[in-house]
């Protein structure tokens, strides 16, 4: 499916790399923020028998999902599986085994970057949307860190230091190619 969409250019002007760690911030700042919800007790009186197992197994789906985008991202700049596996402590073997295929639909998805619903006429992104949009994720976990005070005082902790497609070498479209 090749019709363009209002965030093609935008996305054009990030390395693949730049948007792979936008990936992995988003899905830090939900494990962050879920992992926050199981702090306090006021409400325990009403959350149901087992409620707080319901968010601690949530917990770990979503710091799951962030090890393999932590995983994308660290293929899509350069290391090696033997240096992933050294941080998940598994055999190289293992670790390409069990990730390989992430890291495969992730380059899949810059060339087939949506496909249609079963009704055939919606567009589903197949990128994660802080890799879809990028602008707007920038906007977002730039705030988020801002007001949790991470690197204190800089509104752009998270998007500042990015790679962007033109330092990397990759070329950038025009807005007429992205868009016809």
């Amino acid at each position: 499916m090749s019709e363009p969409t209002p965030y093609d250019h935008d996305r054009a002007a990030y390395s693949r790399e730049g948007l792979a760690r936008l990936v992995l911030a988003d899905n830090a700042t939900a494990v962050a923020d879920s992992a926050a919800g199981l702090v306090g007790t006021r409400n325990d009186a009403d959350t149901g028998l087992g409620g707080r197992v319901s968010q601690a197994r949530q917990l770990i789906e979503l710091a799951e999902r962030t090890l393999i985008s932590a995983i994308i991202y660290e293929a899509g700049r350069g290391s090696s599986w033997t240096q992933v596996a050294a941080y998940l402590e598994i055999s190289a073997e293992d670790a390409e085994e069990r990730y390989s295929s992430a890291v495969q639909a992730w380059k899949d998805a810059f060339d087939e970057p949506y496909r249609l619903d079963e009704t055939g006429r919606k567009r589903i992104p197949q990128l994660p949307t802080a890799a879809y949009d990028p602008t707007w994720a920038c906007a977002q976990l730039d705030r988020w860190a801002y007001l949790r005070h991470l690197g204190i005082d800089d509104r752009q902790a998270v998007s500042a230091s990015l790679v962007m497609a033109e330092s990397a070498g990759e070329p950038i479209p025009t807005e007429e190619e992205t868009t016809h």
